[in-house]
């Protein structure tokens, strides 16, 4: 298998503001003339990871990674109860991506990411196709209603006593929109102990749902320190909670919008969180998108899966990207 770059450091970072009193913390790494390529990370509310960009040839690639509002080293942090979250949204994100490319004098770059970064490059994409030059996406997601049920609810049928844990700690709401809609809530109490004992309720769940694939790693998301945990709970029920803003089935629906944009999907059979289904469908309606199963990964990937990373972004490197044709309705 395919080993990582060495790490590197970034050549420059900032923060930008980007309105409603909200700065993202962005940086660049690898060639500052090499191919640009923007790393989305997932959660919502994850932060972006110095370990991602090894996966570039640091000599093709300038490197762009950034932490979306709320997370990371972004202000103002989602883990304060006082941060506004309703200036925090999927068509927010999408607009501070925008403005990221413009303060860096890009014309158009590579997107990766995986899992709610998947979600977030396609809804970018398909409102800017003109700026997008490949996709490369892990652990596909759409956020529709279906999957957001599927994560929350319905893959309790394999873990029946954690879910029921789960349930009880967000008030003992039957349905999916009910019980994140009350999860929402408690991450707005001003009781820091009401706040603590959701958000390790939220992410116990989060490790369950992962604790059977090869590649999991026990309390992966539990064991985040108090700052980032709280962020993280906080803007992932905000997001879920709301569909993401997103219209049912939006991003499957303007899939044709992609047309022309050459994509890599990588997805791992064994994903309980986020299934199969998903990435299976896009490429129903995407042609000039690749989807890969990947055998022995579940949501957090394996060595094969980091292998087919490395190929696609290898090869993506030197590829010289035309203008594609945009789908029916673009009029950028």
């Amino acid at each position: 298998m395919a080993d990582r770059h060495p790490p590197i450091e970034p050549y420059a970072t900032g923060m930008l503001d980007v309105g409603d009193g909200n700065h993202i913390h962005w940086e660049t790494s690898g060639n500052p003339a090499g191919k640009p390529s923007l790393v989305v990370h997932g959660g919502p509310g994850s932060g972006s990871s110095p370990g991602t960009r090894r996966f570039y040839d640091p000599d093709l690639y300038n490197i762009i990674q950034f932490d979306q509002r709320g997370c990371g080293r972004s202000t103002p942090h989602a883990s304060d109860p006082a941060t506004d979250m309703t200036v925090n949204t999927t068509h927010h994100l999408i607009a501070d991506m925008e403005r990221l490319r413009d303060h860096l004098n890009i014309d158009r770059w590579q997107l990766f990411g995986g899992s709610w970064g998947s979600t977030l490059i396609l809804a970018y994409a398909e409102a800017h196709p003109e700026r997008v030059t490949e996709i490369l996406l892990t652990g596909v997601t759409t956020t529709r209603p279906a999957e957001i049920d599927w994560l929350y609810k319905g893959v309790g049928r394999f873990f029946p006593e954690e879910w029921h844990r789960f349930q009880a700690a967000g008030g003992g709401h039957s349905t999916s929109p009910g019980l994140l809609t009350a999860y929402a809530r408690l991450m707005d109490s001003p009781d820091p102990g009401v706040r603590a004992a959701a958000a390790l309720a939220w992410c116990t769940w989060e490790d369950t749902v992962i604790s059977q694939e090869p590649n999991g790693v026990k309390n992966a998301y539990s064991n985040r320190p108090d700052r980032s945990l709280l962020a993280f709970v906080r803007i992932c029920a905000h997001y879920f909670s709301n569909n993401a803003w997103l219209e049912e089935d939006a991003i499957l629906k303007e899939a044709n919008r992609l047309k022309g944009i050459p994509a890599v999907l990588l997805h791992g059979r064994l994903d309980l969180g986020s299934p199969l289904d998903t990435p299976w469908h896009l490429t129903r309606t995407w042609p000039d998108a690749t989807l890969h199963v990947i055998d022995d990964a579940g949501h957090t990937g394996s060595a094969t899966l980091r292998s087919h990373v490395l190929d696609a972004l290898q090869r993506f490197a030197t590829r010289q990207a035309s203008r594609p044709h945009y789908g029916h309705g673009t009029t950028r």
